[in-house]
């Protein structure tokens, strides 16, 4: 690939993949130029019809569109239309310009029925013609990045909803000060009780990077453990957590087998949280600690009416196709883990017993598809989002506005294990939520290690 200035102005190709993405990509450019090929508007054409997410994007992207050529004559199109917020003149604005080869055609060699390759054809026509820009395409498609990347063309993906550079940089939700934390602070540290519950407040430079919500521990087997209420900069209030690891403090039967557990389960229960992001890999106890959480904040606490289990329904090999019933009746097949957790949650000595937890759970346990969350709003619910690492900021965003009074929120996933395409570790919803609400009071977030299944599934994380 010819090296390509980047100092001065480009002049960005995007693809769809982008646009039914973030709706709102063409705004992002700044001062650079945006290029929308002719195919791209084919593809949005074809797309806007329907129900599904991807058909909604693909409609905002037309709308914007149809809102920039208003602001110009008709006649002026072909010189670019101001893209950017006209209240704002010292804000840098690039400029939109819709093309098209004169030909039309791809490249030989290459199939120009694909939308793909007239793109590429038409990335082509506009090196040969912009002279003056670096011109770039931008797609989200690994495909068509690396066929652009063959042909010499300069690519990139869309990093612009990218909140991390590195997946590793994404909060763990504990600091680990080993033991000799209170040393290494050099803090001055006052103590007292209220309400049966222990509290310091710590002051000195050693807070500055604690965020409200962080657990703050000696090391991750055992001794102090206490959680961020706030901090100023200079000092932090802390809260002892409670112990949820032996019989007596276990939640619903289940208890903390390490810090990490014991923290996720103090969070899952405390009122003045409202938003809990569990991350972790498969078999570390997320679904089936949430689980337990809403069953006896449910039955017990009588904080929620109901509990409401929501996944996007992402296949892991060949789609099964449509399924019959009722919304409850299509999901049940992609909440087998969720009931899996149930069962073993209700199990009993007596068939009996067990049916009678089934029947009692029945009306107050929903499954529900985000298909069909958008315009809801839900009152005194505990909400579970499992697998929240499959859906796109955008639409963890429409998942959680639906909270309503006295609802709870809980993101549980693996941003090792995302089946959606285009997404990736630094851009799922669930990293994103994670990133944006770190320093919310009423936010707290856990990374989970351990594995706490059988000792084969430790040994298939490991060697697998």
């Amino acid at each position: 690939m010819a090296d390509i200035d980047m100092t001065g102005r480009r002049a960005y190709v995007l693809d769809t993949n982008v646009l039914i993405h973030d709706p709102g990509a063409l705004y992002k450019f700044k001062e650079h130029s945006v290029i929308i090929p002719m195919a791209v508007l084919e593809e949005l054409d074809r797309l806007k019809t329907g129900t599904t997410d991807i058909s909604r994007s693909a409609r905002q992207a037309t709308r914007n569109l149809g809102a920039l050529l208003d602001r110009v004559e008709q006649d002026a199109v072909a010189n670019g239309i101001p893209v950017g917020d006209s209240a704002d003149p010292d804000a840098p604005r690039g400029r939109l310009f819709f093309f098209m080869p004169p030909s039309g055609q791809a490249l030989p060699g290459l199939d120009d029925s694909s939308a793909d390759n007239r793109i590429i054809a038409e990335v082509r026509e506009a090196q040969r013609t912009r002279t003056e820009d670096a011109v770039v395409l931008v797609s989200k498609d690994v495909n068509l990045r690396v066929k652009a990347t063959a042909l010499g063309i300069r690519v990139e993906d869309y990093r612009n909803d990218q909140v991390l550079d590195d997946i590793d940089a994404m909060i763990s939700g504990l600091h680990v000060g080993g033991p000799g934390l209170w040393d290494e602070l050099d803090a001055d540290v006052a103590s007292w009780k209220e309400d049966g519950k222990t509290y310091y407040r710590v002051s000195g430079p050693g807070v500055a990077a604690w965020h409200p919500g962080l657990l703050i521990c000696e090391n991750e087997d055992s001794g102090f453990e206490a959680i961020v209420r706030d901090n100023d900069g200079s000092s932090a209030l802390l809260e002892v957590c409670r112990n949820h690891r032996g019989d007596r403090g276990g939640v619903w039967g289940v208890t903390g087998r390490n810090t990490r557990q014991n923290f996720a389960l103090n969070i899952l229960l405390d009122p003045t949280i409202d938003l809990v992001t569990i991350a972790g890999q498969a078999g570390t106890g997320k679904t089936y600690m949430a689980l337990a959480a809403g069953l006896h904040q449910v039955y017990e606490d009588r904080r929620f009416e109901r509990i409401i289990v929501t996944r996007e329904a992402v296949p892991m090999g060949e789609d099964i196709g449509f399924l019959p019933g009722t919304e409850e009746e299509k999901m049940a097949p992609w909440m087998g883990g969720i009931q899996d957790n149930l069962e073993e949650l209700l199990r009993a000595e007596d068939s009996w017993t067990a049916a009678a937890g089934k029947d009692m759970l029945a009306g107050r346990i929903l499954f529900r598809s985000p298909v069909f969350m958008r315009g809801r709003t839900f009152n005194d619910t505990f909400l579970i989002i499992d697998e929240a690492q499959n859906l796109s900021p955008k639409q963890i965003k429409s998942l959680v506005t639906r909270a309503g009074r006295g609802t709870k929120i809980i993101c549980i996933g693996n941003v090792r294990q995302i089946d959606s395409p285009y997404l990736t570790e630094t851009t799922c919803g669930l990293t994103y939520l994670v990133q944006r609400f770190r320093s919310w009071p009423h936010a707290a977030h856990v990374t989970l290690k351990e594995v706490e299944r059988s000792r084969l599934a430790l040994q298939a994380e490991d060697v697998l």
